[in-house]
């Protein structure tokens, strides 16, 4: 860990002199520094240890997971390039920045902001409860799991006040680097080591747990579940929807750098079948997730590897929790200087900024030390609500003029919002019963028939209203 804040703090000489430095580094980061920047949010803790864990309680449901990212980008190799060269000429450091200034309205930037805030904290706390949750696996201790998330979270917060944007990318050269190789050695060394390779493991798993091989019918993890939370993802992935993927695109020197990893980083998110052949591999060994689903990995590799090897692979697991924390806490400072509070001066803004930058890392380690949840369940909130900005989005880039007024665009996320959340927590705190429908897209499309309803009125209203009079005619009348 200290390691990792150490690449992060080395990423500049000095603190960061303005917002704009902090945030999106100056506009001039080439192919390579963006590639790690956007492909970093291909792995994280969910990634490593939930997918794992949700391969092993769900089976082949859980490569909903690989489709969505590859065909995101497809979209993102359009959508990607519109943003940067409007943020460009606009001066955008921020989501919320686009939508203030495409709708020509302070109060929908505003509300963007928040929301966005709010939906990457339990995404934050994922990360830092996913941490926690390695250190204690590979210890067998729950203290060390709680010291470890302590830790890193006052070393996420030192790198990033002192670097800003630059440190995430430096931080994010090692992670992807470690990712890979301890990547490559568990998917050959875990079906080895317990089921003789990976053919072995699709017999056995034929043989004793043949469910597993499909995607069921009815259950948690059936067809629709499926379907519905892959849809999901790609929206809020394909149209931007995560407010801390916006500094990685923002801070790009040129479109081409952002055409060729919206081409390659596909290719690189495929490697995400590792973690679910390793959860397969738990269905056929017994006590595989003793400690819940997400220990799955971590309880193989223990088995598999000798303790040497155990620490890289916790070391990379670490650094798939604290890069990505530092991009989002990096994209919420950001939104709250710019677009809620609103400083007058750049002083101020950076003040601001680094102050929410030591709030949200507080609050995202209170609530993972108090109010620890399943890591999928979490990524997939994030998902759901920050899926409610892609429709306004949408609209914003349909022509010179966004499809629908700033009040209708409004009116359908918050629409959509209170349909996750009331789905989500509604009953009695637990989630409502909607057959495996994605939360998200439930509202996605209550967003959209609200925006374009309201729009419709909004319409109506202004074509029957009275035309103004010329404005001698109204000057005569008056003095009459």
């Amino acid at each position: 860990m200290l390691l990792i804040a150490g690449l992060g703090v080395f990423g500049s000489r000095k603190p960061a002199a303005s917002l704009e430095e902090w945030t999106v580094g100056g506009r001039r980061f080439g192919a390579v520094t963006t590639w790690f920047l956007q492909a970093g949010e291909v792995y994280t803790t969910f990634t490593f240890l939930g997918l794992a864990g949700l391969a092993y309680a769900s089976g082949v449901g859980v490569v909903y997971a690989l489709p969505y990212l590859p065909l995101a980008y497809v979209g993102m190799y359009v959508i990607a390039p519109i943003v940067w060269r409007i943020g460009k000429d606009r001066g955008y450091l921020t989501q919320g920045d686009f939508f203030a200034d495409r709708y020509g309205s302070r109060m929908l930037g505003t509300l963007t902001a928040v929301l966005g805030v709010v939906f990457l904290l339990p995404y934050l706390q994922l990360q830092i409860t996913g941490l926690g949750l390695v250190v204690e696996l590979a210890t067998g201790s729950s203290n060390s799991g709680t010291a470890s998330m302590i830790a890193a979270s006052v070393l996420i917060v030192g790198f990033v006040l002192w670097s800003g944007l630059g440190g995430v990318a430096r931080a994010a050269y090692f992670k992807d680097a470690l990712m890979v190789i301890v990547l490559i050695v568990l998917v050959i060394a875990i079906p080895a080591h317990y089921a003789g390779g990976i053919g072995d493991i699709t017999h056995k798993i034929a043989d004793t747990h043949a469910t597993k091989l499909t995607v069921a019918d009815n259950g948690p993890f059936d067809r629709t579940w499926f379907f519905t939370s892959m849809i999901t993802s790609l929206v809020s992935v394909m149209f931007m929807t995560m407010p801390q993927g916006w500094p990685a695109v923002l801070s790009a020197k040129d479109e081409r750098a952002l055409r060729h990893n919206s081409i390659w980083i596909p290719f690189y998110s495929a490697s995400q079948a590792i973690p679910m052949i390793v959860g397969f591999t738990g269905i056929v060994v017994a006590g595989a997730a003793s400690g819940g689903g997400s220990s799955v990995l971590l309880h193989l590799t223990n088995g598999a590897l000798p303790d040497w090897a155990v620490g890289i692979v916790v070391t990379a697991a670490a650094a798939c929790a604290m890069v990505p924390s530092a991009a989002i806490v990096l994209g919420m400072s950001s939104l709250v200087a710019r677009n809620i509070v609103r400083t007058r001066t750049e002083r101020a803004g950076l003040m601001v900024n680094h102050t929410t930058v030591v709030g949200a890392v507080a609050v995202a380690l209170f609530l993972g030390i108090k109010r620890p949840d399943a890591l999928a369940n979490l990524l997939l909130l994030t998902y759901s609500g920050l899926a409610q900005m892609a429709p306004a989005l949408l609209y914003a880039l349909t022509g010179r003029r966004p499809l629908v007024g700033a009040i209708p665009a409004a009116a359908g996320i918050v629409a959509g919002e209170a349909v996750v959340i009331w789905l989500t927590f509604g009953n009695d705190g637990h989630a409502v019963d909607t057959n495996n429908i994605s939360a998200g897209l439930i509202g996605l499309g209550v967003n959209v028939a609200v925006g374009l309803l309201a729009e419709g009125i909004r319409r109506i209203a202004r074509s029957t209203a009275p035309a103004p009079e010329p404005a001698a005619r109204a000057a005569e009348k008056a003095a009459v």
